[in-house]
């Protein structure tokens, strides 16, 4: 794979950046309550040498109802600050998934204005079956502050996808699993509505991903949003269950050189709840 220190790096490349001194690495995990799994703790035990811990849940907007939703901008600088991440860093963002949540974490920078963000191809477990080194320390952050020019054309929120679900474009594109999607599988989350937005496509995130949770190549990314019927020359919005694995599909796109994208942040959790908006079911 081709290493940018804007989208994706391979941990060959983090291995031998490892030790820069404007290198920040992040532990973005997160599970889906289902998984059983605690990030935090997970941490505690190993990670990545000098790896900050971001938690997705604390690092949000406390006054929405929905899930992990963007956090303010002010929040979103003083927790940096905190941890030590600011202007000139180049970071690198990594989950205990493979590539799951880091990319979330990814698109939240990209948010908040930082382009020199990378996302770790492959993980933590790729980086622990090559041999490579964890520690259980967490490090001593020093305070950096960050300049944030928010992005908005990054997100998008219900008003504007109900109006894009309308005409069709931008084109929607969920990542959700095709039985979720479709309308045959329960959603996670209690009290939302099964299926999928009007004229959305379907591409399920673990299409763009190889058997050890790294990327495809940009070109055979490429061949699977054409195959779901998204047209490429159009700008895509993408979404999902709580607009976690929708970022994959930014990640996927932003690398494929295809730039003109957002992020549905609310998704199915605000989408599948609102009893005014229609739901399809069936296939795309």
């Amino acid at each position: 794979m081709t290493d940018d220190p804007k989208t994706l790096v391979s941990t060959g490349w983090l291995a031998k950046h490892l030790k820069d001194p404007d290198m920040r690495v992040l532990d973005a995990s997160w599970y889906l309550p289902d998984a059983g799994r605690d990030p935090k703790a997970e941490y505690d035990a190993a990670h990545i040498p000098g790896a900050r811990f971001f938690d997705i849940e604390d690092i949000s907007d406390a006054r929405s109802d929905l899930p992990h939703m963007a956090p303010p901008v002010e929040k979103f600088m003083s927790r940096m600050r905190a941890m030590g991440v600011g202007d000139g860093h180049q970071i690198v963002v990594y989950d205990g998934a493979g590539l799951m949540s880091a990319a979330r974490v990814w698109w939240l920078f990209k948010l908040m204005g930082q382009d020199n963000v990378a996302v770790l191809d492959g993980g933590l477990p790729k980086w622990v079956a090559e041999g490579n080194a964890t520690e259980d320390m967490p490090p001593i952050p020093r305070d950096r502050h960050m300049t944030v020019r928010v992005q908005n054309h990054l997100v998008r929120d219900v008003t504007q996808v109900a109006h894009a679900s309308k005409l069709g474009d931008p084109q929607i594109v969920d990542a959700r699993a095709p039985a979720r999607f479709r309308g045959d599988a329960p959603e996670p989350r209690e009290g939302l509505r099964a299926g999928h937005i009007p004229k959305s496509r379907n591409v399920h995130y673990e299409a763009l991903l190889n058997a050890d949770k790294t990327m495809k190549t940009p070109d055979e990314t490429r061949a699977v949003f054409e195959a779901a019927g998204v047209d490429l020359a159009k700008p895509v919005i993408t979404s999902c269950g709580s607009g976690v694995t929708a970022a994959i599909l930014a990640l996927a796109l932003e690398r494929m050189g295809h730039t003109d994208w957002s992020l549905y942040d609310g998704s199915w959790a605000e989408w599948g709840m609102f009893p005014t908006v229609p739901v399809a079911t069936g296939e795309a």
